[in-house]
C-alpha cells in the first residue's frame, strides 16, 4: 500500500485478512504487545486484534492501536504519508490531533523468509474475502 514496512510490528499472528472491495484488513495475534520505535522514542500499544480500512498510502479507520504521549495513551485512527511527498508520515487520534515523524523510522531491514506452516486458508469467492490463518509470519496475502 505504499507504507512502511515496519508500521504492524505485531508478533505471533494467528489470522489475517483483506476484503479487497472495501480494503478492509484484519489481523489477530496471540498477545498484546508493545513496541517502541527506538528513533522518535514513541512506545504503541497493539491490541490482540487490529483492524483498518487501507488504501494506497493511507490507513483509515484504524483499531486497536495506541501510542504512548508524554503519560497518556492515545488511541490513533488514521494514518497517511503527505502528499506532495516530504518524507514524513502523519498520525491522527480520535481526538483529532495529529503527529508527522520520518518514514525512516518505521522501516525495518527485511529479513530472508523463513519456511511457514499454514493451518488454514478459506477463500470466499462470493465477497472475495481471503482469510489465513498462520503459524509464525504474516506474508502479504
Amino acid at each position: 500500500m505504499g507504507l512502511p514496512n515496519g508500521l504492524l510490528p505485531l508478533e505471533d499472528m494467528v489470522e489475517c485478512g483483506y476484503v479487497k472491495d472495501t480494503g478492509f484488513v484484519w489481523l489477530k495475534q496471540k498477545n498484546k504487545i508493545e513496541h517502541k520505535f527506538e528513533e522518535i522514542g514513541k512506545l504503541t500499544s497493539y491490541a490482540t486484534e487490529v483492524t483498518a480500512y487501507c488504501e494506497p498510502n493511507k490507513i483509515k479507520k484504524l483499531t486497536g492501536v495506541k501510542a504512548k504521549e508524554l503519560l497518556i495513551w492515545i488511541t490513533l485512527s488514521d494514518l497517511y504519508l503527505n502528499d506532495p511527498p516530504t518524507g514524513k508520515i502523519t498520525f491522527k487520534s480520535t481526538t483529532g490531533l495529529s503527529r508527522s515523524f520520518p518514514v525512516s523510522s518505521f522501516e525495518v531491514e527485511e529479513l530472508p523468509p523463513k519456511p511457514q506452516e499454514v493451518k488454514d486458508v478459506t477463500v470466499n469467492e462470493a465477497s472475495e474475502r481471503v482469510t489465513v490463518a498462520m503459524a509464525q509470519q504474516v506474508k502479504e496475502v
